[in-house]
């Protein structure tokens, strides 16, 4: 139960939104490899903060903070590992009472709360070109906000297709082929409930899920400028239009409208739907929890609509301007995520890196004798890394925003709107959202 918990626990770092809040350095680092010795012999110490990593992955991390205080001995380097549910009320109030750590490891959504109050250091300054290209362009993007880039990638999670063969043989499909995209999912859903009485998948629609689907299925949700609402166009309501016909046809569980991703993962080791999908360490629950399943799971690419984009999260390192070392939490920040490391700590659990030259490892692109399906899926999801991106940036309100989209569809999936005018309703209050 311990290891499900912690699985869990790990698992909603991807999609989980936290929040915060300031003097400036402009000093840079100096090393392509992310090693860059601090210019000055002072000793310092620097804290960094992490979510969730403890006690699994201990010696790993304090392996990598001995090589690094190795190459740099003026610098010490305090860990401290905080419960992912506590992350937002601890830095808060670090922050408030100026004692903010050096190096914070947050997700893109919530750093960009920081950094649209101007308390996290700019990477475009403090980090050299020829290590910032190192790292995955488009998830390096899903970092800026106003222009600048608040954050380091760390590791990253893509969503793959997982899917049941044993379901899809009673359904009469092809246990070689799984949809590609919500146009061929929609009809693999007719086929496996009228066939199976089972559902094909669960969609989920908490944290960002279903503005990802929409923008997958083609539709720009704000003007470049994240100040108007452009989702109210014939793309928006035929996304809408999906999940409605879904719903509405009973092809989808009652639950979508109160439970979120757990719930798809709970249904899909119960063998209760089909496809699941989501990234590859959710299998590891489902080994532990239902051996049988994870035997017949197949993987594919992520489902997706005809812009042919494929979503990745992304969890990151950030400066908070409140260090007093900002260099040295620079240093160690391009040291962690650096490629070698990166590699390592893939290793030890289901993540992918945000270092590119990283996927060259064999561990990637080539799967083992007697492979399971864990591997299986951990191959296609990096064979999709190199396409996919971070596709809702980092938005001022984030959260308002969310639940106004949310309710929207949910209204319509229960008849109480029709699409168009659930999209007016979310469009409106987006617009007195984006304003504020």
């Amino acid at each position: 139960m311990k290891r499900s918990k912690f699985w869990l626990a790990i698992m909603m770092m991807f999609t989980l939104i936290f929040a915060v809040a300031c003097s400036s350095d402009n000093s840079t680092t100096n090393n392509s490899e992310g090693t860059g010795n601090t210019d000055s012999d002072e000793q310092v110490e620097i804290e960094f903060w992490t979510m969730q990593l403890s006690p699994t992955f201990d010696d790993y991390i304090n392996g990598v903070i001995a090589d690094f205080e190795e190459e740099n001995p003026n610098v010490k380097v305090k860990w401290v590992d905080v419960p992912w549910g506590d992350m937002e009320t601890k830095i808060l109030t670090s922050v408030a009472s100026k004692t903010a750590p050096d190096v914070a490891n947050l997700n893109p959504q919530f750093a960009a709360k920081l950094a649209e109050l101007d308390a996290l250091v700019n990477m475009d300054e403090m980090v050299p070109d020829d290590v910032r290209s190192q790292y995955f362009e488009g998830v390096w993007a899903s970092n800026t906000f106003d222009g600048k880039t608040f954050g380091i990638p760390w590791y990253l999670s893509s969503q793959v297709t997982m899917y049941n063969t044993d379901i899809f043989k009673e359904a009469g499909l092809d246990p070689e082929e799984a949809p590609s995209t919500f146009e061929e999912l929609k009809t693999v859903a007719e086929q496996i409930k009228e066939k199976t009485g089972k559902y094909a998948f669960f969609p989920a629609l908490d944290g960002s899920h279903l503005m990802e689907s929409m923008v997958m299925m083609g539709v720009d949700l704000t003007n470049e400028e994240m100040t108007k609402a452009t989702f109210n166009t014939a793309e928006g309501k035929e996304a809408f239009q999906f999940f409605v016909d879904l719903y509405e046809d009973g092809n989808i569980p009652r639950e979508v409208l109160t439970e979120g991703h757990s719930k798809a993962v709970d249904l899909y080791q119960a063998g209760e739907i089909a496809i699941l999908a989501s990234g590859p360490q959710f299998l590891t629950i489902v080994e532990e929890n239902a051996p049988n399943v994870l035997k017949a799971t197949k993987t594919a690419p992520i489902i997706t609509g005809k812009t042919n984009k494929k979503n990745v999260a992304a969890m990151n390192l950030v400066v908070p301007k409140q260090s007093e070392h900002q260099k040295a939490a620079v240093d160690f920040s391009i040291f962690m995520t650096n490629a070698e490391n990166q590699v390592e700590f893939d290793k030890l659990t289901a993540i992918l890196p945000s270092i590119e030259t990283a996927l060259d490892d064999p561990f990637f692109n080539e799967l083992p004798e007697d492979a399971t399906p864990i591997d299986e899926a951990r191959i296609v999801s990096a064979s999709q890394l190199k396409d996919s991106e971070v596709l809702i940036p980092p938005m001022s309100n984030f959260e308002d925003l969310r639940t106004a989209m949310n309710e929207a569809l949910h209204a319509a999936m229960l008849g109480q709107m029709t699409v168009e005018e659930a999209l007016a309703q979310a469009e409106a209050k987006w617009n007195e959202i984006l304003a504020q």
